[in-house]
This record gives structure tokens, sequence and C-alpha cells, in this order.
């Protein structure tokens, strides 16, 4: 498998498994930070009822009668269909939420990929991207969507992201 999580950079893991973005939908991780600094596993169980794997590893869960849905996509540069991937698994996300499912968008550490599509939902559910993107700043951690490129996706909208990554650079 090609490496899908960014390794350049300096940031804390978050300080939970999974937080409360809005009301049924959290976001997380496969891993996080606890008060000594040590990494801890994020096992799921049946806490949720739908999870969306955007990064996948054996024995994190969720339970078998937990909906599970995997769409993995790096954390860089996305091609047209994965961005149409975090569409896809937006719509999935608000479908659930609007069901009152309680639902959980991670990836490794639930900053940038679960990041992308939870604030792909909320703006699907009528929020501003800026907005969105504070909202999950302030529930998840100030260095959630920290891959410029995924904010810029979502403040430029995912249909243009999409269209202008199909753009091959002139040679």
């Amino acid at each position: 498998m090609e490496k899908s999580r960014q390794q350049d950079r300096d940031i804390p893991g978050p300080q939970s498994p999974w937080s409360e973005i809005a009301p049924g939908l959290w976001m997380g991780g496969h891993y996080w930070t606890d008060a000594s600094g040590a990494l801890q596993q994020a096992v799921v169980g049946s806490e949720f009822d739908v999870v969306i794997s955007l990064f996948t590893v054996d024995g994190h869960g969720p339970s078998y009668e937990t909906e599970h849905v995997i769409g993995e996509i790096p954390d860089a540069p996305l091609t047209p269909a994965q961005i149409r991937t975090v569409q896809r698994l937006a719509r999935t996300v608000k479908h659930a939420m609007d069901g009152g499912l309680t639902t959980l968008v991670r990836c490794h550490s639930g900053y940038n990929r679960s990041g992308l599509v939870v604030a792909q939902t909320l703006i699907d559910a009528g929020h501003a991207p800026g907005e969105a993107i504070e909202l999950i700043r302030r529930r998840r951690s100030p260095w959630a969507l920290n891959n410029d490129l995924f904010e810029a996706y979502l403040t430029t909208g995912l249909d243009i992201a999409a269209l202008l990554s199909e753009l091959e650079p002139p040679a």
C-alpha cells in the first residue's frame, strides 16, 4: 500500500480518541496521545451506529453490529475520483445523521482526512466552509485540518476542486 499519511509535520497528537463535532457526528482516529504523552490505540466497539474509515488498521474495530464504510484516501493531493469519494462519504454521513444515527468519521489521528469529510458534511448541512472548519478546530483540535490543500478544497468547493485536479499542467 502506498503512503497515506504525511509524516513531515511536528504536530501534537489528539488528546482523545474521538470528539463530537455536532450532535451525533464524531471525528477521530486510530491513534491518540494520553496525558503522559504516550501514543494509544483508539479501538471502536459498538459506541457508534456508523463508522466511516478513511484509513484502516486491523483490530481497531468497529464491532460486527456496527455499519462500517471504508473509503481510504491519502493525506495528500487527491485525484478527482478520491474527491468524489469524499463527497459520497459526506452524503453517507449526512444521511446517517438525518436518520438519527451516531456516526464516527476516522482516519489516522482524526485531523485531516476525517476533517475533510466532516467539514463537507457540515457544508452539505448548510454551514459556510470557514464556519465548518472553525467548528472542527474548536471541537477536535486547533491542529485539525492542518493540510492546507484540504482546506483549499473545502473553500473552493469539492466540485470545482475535482475539475481543477483533472487539469494537466502545461508542458
